[in-house]
């Protein structure tokens, strides 16, 4: 164990208190954002994607420096959308799919080197891994004893987007996007 010198403390911690980890003193993106020259003050936000998209596609119309700002998602929240009921027919059904695919690989494969039909092979090797893909599929979702009897799919949702810029140019970007907000209400 070494001893204490100024450049070498036994308990290095950051000005927060934080101690440093095995990768070096951990830091806030706040901190590495303003540190990068990244942007860092919000000058929309926006309900959906396609208006903060929108709102940039105008910053750059104007030839506002848009490499200065980005779109930001906030308030995220995983959504996971069921698709169906999986049965042990459905899943062998799909285990038939996914092996069919793999048996046309492998019987590609055995039909380039052989001496017979490479049709009649690529066809065996279909039907052969078509029928273990089901077993296989329909083995896997019984062990699951049905605690997952669906199928779906999971996708991360933004609640709202924030258009944010470097302070530098936060001022520019708010003026631009004010009169386009003006612009499109239609007053004069």
């Amino acid at each position: 164990m070494t001893a204490p010198t100024p450049d070498n403390p036994i308990n290095p911690t950051t000005a927060g208190g934080v101690p440093a980890g095995p990768a070096g003193v951990p830091s806030l993106p706040s901190q590495t954002q303003a540190a990068a020259g990244s942007p860092t003050v919000v000058v929309g936000t926006y309900p959906d994607y396609a208006q903060a998209q929108k709102a940039v596609d105008t910053l750059s119309d104007n030839k506002f420096p848009v490499e200065r700002s980005a779109i930001i998602g906030t308030d995220l929240r995983l959504v996971e959308n069921v698709l169906g009921r999986v049965t042990v027919a459905r899943a062998a059904l799909a285990g038939a799919a996914s092996g069919a695919w793999f048996g046309l690989f492998v019987g590609l494969l055995f039909g380039l080197f052989s001496d017979s039909s490479w049709f009649a092979v690529i066809l065996v090797c279909l039907l052969i891994g078509a029928v273990w893909g089901a077993v296989f599929g329909a083995i896997a979702h019984a062990a699951t004893g049905g605690r997952r009897d669906f199928a779906s799919r999971s996708s991360i949702q933004a609640g709202q987007y924030a258009v944010v810029t470097d302070s530098e140019v936060a001022e520019q970007a708010r003026s631009l996007l004010v009169s386009l907000n003006w612009q499109a209400s239609g007053a004069q």
